[in-house]
């Protein structure tokens, strides 16, 4: 009997406790906190059907593919970078440009230069430049094999530009 008695005090809170809250839901701040729960989703829901539209699909693809090739080309220009620095030629271009410096220095010293400094200087400064032409050589088969993008045709402009200032520069020399 006392069980009945206790599940029928337990209706009676629920029911009670469902009729507060049915109470709650009708004042004016819980129906404006749900109509701004209802608009929040309808937009949601627009951004959503949005994201999925073919165009914004394809855009997200491409995104991924250019993502994924700046991986690669970054990829290959660290390998090659590293390729460059065992097999020396980062290293015997600094030392060629730190001797065309100290050549060009030499020309306000107190000693006379020669004919024979001048065409050391000469090839040295060739040496460099066709080192210097070599590694952007390099770099420009390595960003090559990547599909074109923007950054690509900007760093054939560059090399563009490199071998351009490398063409005038020798013509000055000889």
């Amino acid at each position: 009997m006392e069980r009945k008695t206790n599940k029928l005090q337990d209706i009676k809170e629920t029911a009670s406790n469902a009729a507060e809250i049915m109470r709650q839901i009708g004042t004016p701040g819980v129906l404006e906190s749900l109509k701004n729960v209802k608009e929040t989703t309808a937009k949601v829901s627009e951004i959503i059907q949005g994201l999925q539209s073919p165009e914004m699909v394809k855009n997200i693809e491409n995104f991924l593919l250019i993502s994924e090739n700046m991986n690669a080309a970054s990829t290959k220009i660290q390998n090659t970078m590293h390729q460059l620095r065992e097999s020396g030629v980062i290293e015997e271009t600094s030392e060629l440009i730190s001797s065309a410096k100290s050549r060009i220095n030499s020309f306000g010293s107190d000693d006379s230069i020669t004919g024979q400094d001048l065409k050391n200087m000469s090839t040295a400064t060739r040496e460099m430049f066709l080192s210097i032409k070599d590694l952007m050589n390099e770099l420009t088969i390595t960003v090559s094999s990547t599909k074109k993008s923007r950054t690509l045709v900007n760093i054939q402009d560059t090399v563009d530009e490199a071998s351009s200032i490398y063409k005038n520069t020798m013509t000055s020399i000889v």
